[in-house]
């Protein structure tokens, strides 16, 4: 079977209650499949290529509001909705924006804000997150070396990870299994990484939101899932040890049994 590209790539599987998987930067919705087999068997999956990403166009204008409305035109109403990292901010946009798309919400290592932040205004002082020339430095690189630029991240993603050669290995066997985005794609959507700041709308967030988080993520620091704990209307955390910031991929068993406890399947 041929396919593709389209507005909004998404393959449906499965059977039983709706779930939504949202990937992260630069890859696609081919990076869940070690997890598919065990989810299809409890749930209808619907596995997003998110905009500019995988056999999914880029939408124009290139922002968190305009990619969570195009994603959420796709959905089913009141799905359950897993987001992991870029994914999960799409994640939290869509339950903000659009409540009534959105059931529950697990966000796999998430965050309001991926970079530290200095005091602004009403806001406080941020810490949580990493510094912002790191972002600054991949955007800076991706066109004198796309491939490097992106390799790189990817391993960003495992540092501190017991599994980190291996989870990387796998990321990256994901990553070429769909077309590459453009460099200009993922310039722009590190801009929404660098720019994003979901702070003040985070008591917003209404619906049971479960926080899976590694130890180890580097990326998205697990103080931020405490933030986030502290502030969520609803909110669970669950710790993975040993993980970093893929835990879907490095303890594939623990966030699944993680997932299925929160959503409970058999009772939906």
């Amino acid at each position: 079977m041929k396919i593709v590209p389209a507005n909004i790539y998404m393959e449906t599987t499965g059977t039983g209650p709706n779930l939504v998987l949202l990937h992260g930067w630069g890859m696609s919705g081919a990076v869940w499949q070690p997890i598919i087999k065990s989810l299809s068997k409890l749930f209808t999956l619907h596995i997003v290529d998110l905009p500019g990403m995988g056999l999914s166009r880029p939408t124009e204008p290139y922002h968190l509001h305009i990619i969570a409305e195009k994603v959420a035109e796709m959905l089913p109403a009141n799905a359950d909705m897993i987001g992991w990292s870029w994914g999960g901010q799409v994640a939290m946009r869509i339950a903000l924006d659009q409540p009534d798309a959105v059931r529950r919400l697990v966000l796999v290592g998430s965050t309001p804000c991926f970079v530290n932040k200095e005091e602004f205004m009403t806001q406080a002082k941020w810490t949580s997150g990493i510094a912002p020339e790191v972002f600054e430095r991949f955007a800076d690189s991706m066109d004198a070396d796309y491939h490097k630029t992106l390799t790189q991240f990817l391993t960003l993603q495992c540092m501190g990870d017991k599994s980190a050669r291996l989870t990387v290995r796998l990321l990256r066997r994901k990553l070429e299994e769909r077309p590459a985005p453009t460099s200009q794609t993922l310039q722009r959507a590190l801009g929404i990484l660098l720019e994003s700041d979901l702070r003040s709308e985070v008591n917003r967030l209404r619906k049971p939101t479960l926080l899976i988080h590694g130890d180890r993520d580097t990326l998205a620091p697990v103080q931020a899932a405490h933030w986030m704990m502290q502030n969520l209307p609803v909110g669970y955390l669950r710790v993975i040890s040993g993980a970093s910031h893929a835990p879907f991929l490095s303890h594939q068993e623990q966030f699944v049994d993680a997932v299925v406890q929160f959503l409970e399947p058999t009772s939906a």
